[in-house]
């Protein structure tokens, strides 16, 4: 097999080549960067049996695999197979290693499986996404936060994922100690005050973080039972025009979100440049080419939103620009 042909396979099976000819680094997607601990020493061996011992921990939480040599990427690939099956990747064939190159992994923070600020279980949500994209060759970053404190950076990606929750308030525990008013305006946007002894909220400001349940020692704030999410979109690095992702829902259910991200992908297929360089062309910039009132038309086709989800009807991006 010549070279060209092995790179232009390798970066169809995931396979990153590096300036070193004919060397490449195995890309390992993790969903939500939540995996069982024997995967690492799987990993490990890879490393050590094909690569140069070296292993990159990807800002994606995924892993790369250094020092591959190109003409063992089927060798490799067999090796993937129990840890691709472990994190329940999808497949178009067993043993062939990660089948597209596109649609970034799905990364997260660590959610309500540790930490006590985190809405929902982001490593969940992260793994249903990625059963639901992938494989796919368009390339489509999304992220999850389990809380508008935003550790994993959600705003720059495509698809920022912010976990919310409706505070639920029962008067007859409340010791009217103000925690909550404090919490709320020394660590979040100051939405509640106090009347006649009891808190109340104000549901225009309130950004759903859930600091009042937090605080409060009497359990009068918890959290809903039904899950909620802001969707941010469209935010992005690069050399252009680097900018933060702008909310489009508020107060949205996973169902929702999934279907606007599958729907985008129909957009882009339909939209994308194929005279682009590469034949690639940033979702972002097919969004401020074709306008955002056509993107909003496909994103919303067949979405059926909760009646409390709010939905940004006109988003204007900034962001630096350059050139």
């Amino acid at each position: 097999m010549s070279l060209d042909i092995n790179t232009k396979k390798a970066k169809k099976n995931a396979y990153r080549i590096s300036k070193e000819r004919g060397i490449g680094a195995s890309r390992v997607r993790v969903p939500g960067g939540y995996l069982k601990a024997e995967i690492l020493g799987m990993v490990q061996k890879i490393a050590e049996t094909y690569g140069n011992g070296i292993v990159h921990l990807t800002t994606r939480q995924g892993f790369e695999i250094e020092g591959i040599h190109l003409e063992d990427m089927d060798a490799i690939n067999q090796m993937l197979q129990p840890i691709i099956e472990l994190l329940d990747i999808n497949q178009t064939e067993k043993g062939g290693g990660y089948p597209a190159s596109g649609t970034r992994n799905v990364s997260a923070c660590i959610g309500n499986n540790v930490c006590p600020f985190a809405n929902y279980n982001t490593a969940k949500f992260a793994k249903r996404i990625e059963k639901e994209i992938f494989p796919n060759d368009l390339h489509f970053k999304i992220a999850l936060t389990g809380c508008p404190n935003d550790c994993a950076k959600v705003r720059l990606h495509d698809f920022g994922i912010i976990g919310m929750t409706m505070p639920q308030y029962d008067p007859a525990r409340c010791v009217a100690c103000k925690a909550c008013i404090k919490g709320c305006k020394n660590f979040s946007v100051d939405a509640l005050r106090m009347e006649n002894y009891k808190i109340v909220r104000d549901t225009e400001k309130c950004i759903g973080c859930g600091v009042c349940i937090t605080k409060c020692p009497t359990r009068a704030f918890t959290r809903s039972e039904k899950k909620y999410y802001r969707l941010s979109i469209m935010g992005r690095t690069g050399k252009r025009n680097p900018r933060l992702g702008k909310d489009f829902l508020i107060w949205a259910d996973e169902d929702s979100i999934v279907k606007i991200i599958l729907n985008t992908y129909r957009f882009v297929k339909e939209y994308i440049d194929q005279a682009a360089p590469g034949g690639k062309e940033h979702i972002g910039y097919i969004i401020d080419r074709t306008g955002f009132a056509e993107y909003k038309k496909w994103a919303l086709d067949g979405v059926q939103l909760l009646p409390e989800t709010i939905v940004n009807e006109c988003i204007y991006w900034d962001g630096i620009h350059y050139g």
